[in-house]
């Protein structure tokens, strides 16, 4: 009964937090000459991964090592997989070119160097500390690229339709925003979590479905709000750098804290999902550009044909578990 709340009362928040998170965002890129764009790269996919660096430190600390890797890498599927594909059901996702040129190389570097250190079931202390100092760098060049790339007719653009607030009042609709929503996604999770320990289902699988879904809700939450909103960059922006955390943030959190040896499906299943997905993705903006679109984009059938692979995806972890 008590679980059955949790989850319902973490959906409730979830999607009021949302919303406010994202006005309290765009009001920031606004107020402070900032694009919701790159206000999408760094403090909302930031905020939006705090569940899951808090989930994966937990637990790491409790020595749950396949639960830290499944959060992380399950995350990352469901962010493209899940949350991107209902973001684009919504509505058509326009990309811009430097997207593609910018963006989706430094996650398919990140990605590939991931897939690198996962290959032999072992990660140690030093690759826990190559990923999470490579954050620093990832991000630096996507925010130098953003603020060369962006003109002014753009971010004019963008800025269309933003919910205008003062700096005190867009701080305390970010700040209170964010905070419902890691309070909302940790309740939610506890109560998928004790659902799913109930019938006695593996850690991992938890890791990399309940956990990976409940802690990728607020990015469902912030960029399905977004897409209604109109903000579409800081939707796909969402996306991309908060798999960016994920890997570099979010995994090399078990490796720093607690060396570990984990199931070699974690490679051959899981992160091979991971890079399908992320590959599929780069191949349907990439299309998109070669259509020679005026308007680049992606919508329904894009996002039908990620959710599919997300329910193969998942359907082969119910067939590993049974």
């Amino acid at each position: 009964m008590f679980a059955a709340a949790a989850i319902l009362a973490g959906f409730v928040g979830l999607i009021w937090s949302a919303d406010r998170f994202v006005a309290g965002a765009a009001a920031f890129a606004l107020n402070f000459g900032l694009t919701p764009m790159l206000i999408g790269l760094t403090i909302v996919s930031f905020g939006t991964s705090a569940p899951e660096i808090l989930v994966s430190l937990s637990a790491s600390l409790d020595g749950s090592g396949d639960i830290a890797i499944g959060n992380a890498i399950g995350s990352n599927i469901a962010n493209i997989g899940l949350v991107l594909a209902v973001t684009a059901l919504i509505a058509r996702i326009p990309v811009q070119k430097h997207i593609l040129k910018d963006e989706l190389p430094v996650l398919l570097i990140i990605t590939a160097m991931a897939g690198w250190f996962l290959r032999d079931a072992e990660l140690d202390r030093s690759e826990g500390w190559i990923l999470l100092l490579s954050l620093l760098p990832a991000m630096a060049y996507m925010i130098w690229t953003k603020q060369r790339d962006l003109g002014d007719s753009e971010k004019a653009r963008e800025e269309e339709g933003v919910e205008a607030m003062s700096t005190i009042a867009a701080s305390l609709s970010f700040g209170g925003g964010l905070i419902l929503l890691i309070i909302s996604a940790k309740t939610l999770v506890w109560g998928a979590q004790t659902t799913a320990e109930f019938f006695e289902v593996n850690p991992l699988i938890i890791g990399l479905t309940v956990l990976a879904i409940g802690t990728s809700l607020p990015e469902l939450a912030a960029s399905a709000v977004s897409a209604l909103r109109g903000h579409h960059d800081i939707a796909l922006g969402n996306i991309i750098g908060s798999n960016i955390f994920n890997l570099l943030a979010v995994m090399s959190i078990p490796g720093i804290i607690q060396p570990l040896a984990y199931d070699p499906e974690v490679f051959k299943r899981d992160y091979l999902a991971m890079a399908g997905l992320t590959l599929f993705l780069s191949v349907i903006i990439a299309f998109a550009f070669l259509s020679k679109n005026n308007k680049p984009g992606f919508g329904r059938i894009a996002g039908g044909l990620l959710l599919l692979s997300y329910g193969l995806y998942c359907y082969q972890l119910y067939q590993d578990a049974v």
